[in-house]
């Protein structure tokens, strides 16, 4: 059997996300450092932020900045700077990346896959033909071949000034 080396996911195998910790939503919207949070663009109540643990180059995640765990629970207007955030990302990703399709998604509540069940978040996964091959089949390995610093230098300028 051949071994892959992969050291960088061991960051993501050791690191369980414990309630009392905070939230990385919440720490992304509150630092001044886009570029080291990898913060795209912010609205006046949502942001747009890369998935540091990808399935894809590309996998960017939209979130309310308010803290909130209940899709019910967002205001209109916190709904509406997401669609438009959402709207933007998919623009964006199409843009720079040119992929064949996206997946747009939610995980509402822990059983329902949510890493981080206590701020509602989007996942935005660009996809292209042939991206799920035997790596990912039966290797349960997925290989990325950008760095989280190159995609967002390749994504920020496609959503111009960010402020929404």
């Amino acid at each position: 059997m051949e071994r892959i080396w992969a050291p960088w996911r061991m960051a993501y195998i050791e690191s369980t996300h414990r309630p009392d910790e905070g939230c990385i939503f919440c720490d992304a919207a509150a630092t001044g450092d886009d570029e080291s949070s990898f913060v795209l663009t912010r609205g006046a109540f949502a942001f747009v932020l890369l998935n540091a643990f990808p399935y894809n180059p590309g996998h960017t995640m939209v979130a309310p900045v308010r803290h909130v765990s209940d899709l019910e629970a967002l205001t209109p207007e916190e709904l509406a700077d997401a669609g438009r955030l959402l709207q933007r990302t998919v623009a964006a990703l199409r843009q720079a990346m040119a992929p064949d399709g996206c997946n747009l998604g939610m995980n509402l509540g822990r059983v329902a896959g949510a890493g981080i069940p206590g701020h509602l978040h989007w996942h935005v996964v660009p996809r292209w033909s042939g991206d799920t091959n035997f790596m990912s089949v039966v290797g349960e390995v997925r290989v990325l071949p950008e760095s989280l610093a190159e995609t967002w230098a390749k994504l920020r300028p496609r959503f111009g000034a960010t402020g929404g």
